[in-house]
């Protein structure tokens, strides 16, 4: 047997820079990547997550209550004064967006701004229609989502309108927000499936017009709204489905900053987590997520794992305090009877319980063989052997 290339070593070679056991497996990258954008070879540099202000956003009290029974108002309090812990005081987790329309909706949010919390900042969602900022005035919210559906099946099918008519209606709207102090944060609702050069950059380039009359706390917010999953992050994937060329589209055409650029995704075709990561990385700031990923149909990217991900990226905590995990899954289970599948990624009751002989043999000579990291230390859940009849 020919071994010419076999390295010899009486010493194991455990890749420690990147598996160190005590720490969350750092994410690492090396050189660019490239994407083929309208016949050119344009260039990334991953190693930018380091430096820019990648972040999480919240959608559990919107997003997260359109697809399960409506959360109670102790319930939300209690969760969002989790999530502040859980994002620590760096803003890891910045914003919570809230309903604004009952007045459960109303109490609750009145009885999380009194909790005091710098984070999540507390903002708003509304239709795309003049009255119901007063809604936002009411509560003293500084900034609110809007929904501002961008295809021709939302424009043309459910809105019974020209693009025209859409983007005026839109504008106004925008511009009323502005006039009162509220900064409004435009969702490009089924933006996957949407005519990108004909409507979606267009009204981007005149929602950026408009912010550069009005101070930095006003200009305006695009969050783009992978609304069925049709989001692809494959290398070469057109648009629109192509995560990659959506945000640099947004950045370098649609004049969008990074700082104010925010992906929201559904999980449709099992790519939500995976897609929200991609827009991190290819210049997005924020993924908005919810907790657990419950959502409409198949729901949003688990918050849990964007924070775990931020860490492997980030290589530092920055003040996080991965522990509320584990609580935030147990009020789930014990107070709210939410079902969490067994095997869900950090939270399942059994995530990291082996059942397999050759797994538990493993386990039992050193827990690192089959144990993701550290999960004592930073959820509290020591690896677990399931005896069972095999």
């Amino acid at each position: 047997m020919v071994m010419d290339n076999l390295i010899h070593t009486d010493k194991p070679n455990l890749i420690e820079d990147i598996f160190s056991y005590d720490q969350i497996p750092r994410i690492t990258f090396e050189g660019k990547i490239y994407e083929e954008i309208d016949g050119k070879l344009i260039q990334f540099y991953p190693a930018d997550l380091l430096t820019r202000d990648i972040h999480i956003t919240d959608t559990t009290f919107r997003d997260g209550q359109q697809a399960r029974p409506p959360y109670t108002v102790e319930q939300i309090v209690q969760l969002y004064g989790m999530l502040s812990k859980l994002g620590g005081p760096n803003g890891v987790i910045r914003q919570s967006e809230f309903f604004l329309y009952s007045a459960k909706d109303k109490e609750a949010v009145q009885k999380c701004q009194e909790l005091g919390h710098a984070y999540p900042e507390i903002t708003g969602w509304i239709r795309a229609e003049k009255r119901d900022f007063r809604l936002v005035k009411e509560m003293g919210l500084k900034e609110t989502g809007m929904l501002t559906s961008c295809s021709d099946y939302h424009i043309f099918h459910k809105l019974h309108k020209t693009r025209e008519k859409a983007m005026s209606n839109y504008l106004a709207v925008v511009e009323e927000a502005l006039s009162v102090g509220v900064r409004p944060r435009c969702h490009l609702e089924d933006l996957t499936r949407a005519d990108i050069s004909g409507f979606v950059l267009p009204f981007v380039q005149e929602l950026m017009r408009l912010s550069e009359q009005v101070p930095e706390e006003l200009k305006v917010k695009v969050r783009l709204c992978d609304t069925l999953g049709y989001g692809i992050s494959f290398p070469g994937a057109l648009l629109p489905r192509s995560v990659p060329k959506l945000v640099y589209k947004m950045i370098h055409e649609g004049g969008v900053p990074c700082d104010r650029l925010e992906w929201h995704g559904h999980n449709d075709f099992h790519k939500v987590h995976i897609n929200g990561a991609t827009a991190w990385l290819y210049g997005c700031n924020a993924v908005n997520t919810t907790l657990l990923g419950f959502g409409e149909r198949t729901g949003n990217p688990p918050l849990e794992g964007a924070v775990i991900e931020y860490i492997g990226i980030k290589g530092d905590m920055n003040g996080i305090d991965a522990m509320m995990i584990t609580r935030i899954a147990e009020y789930y289970r014990n107070v709210i009877k939410a079902t969490i599948p067994e095997r869900y990624p950090f939270v399942g009751t059994g995530f990291n319980m082996t059942s397999a002989g050759i797994h538990a043999d493993g386990l039992s000579k050193d827990e690192r063989i089959y144990n993701i990291f550290d999960t004592r230390k930073f959820l509290g859940r020591p690896p677990r052997v399931a005896i069972t009849d095999k």
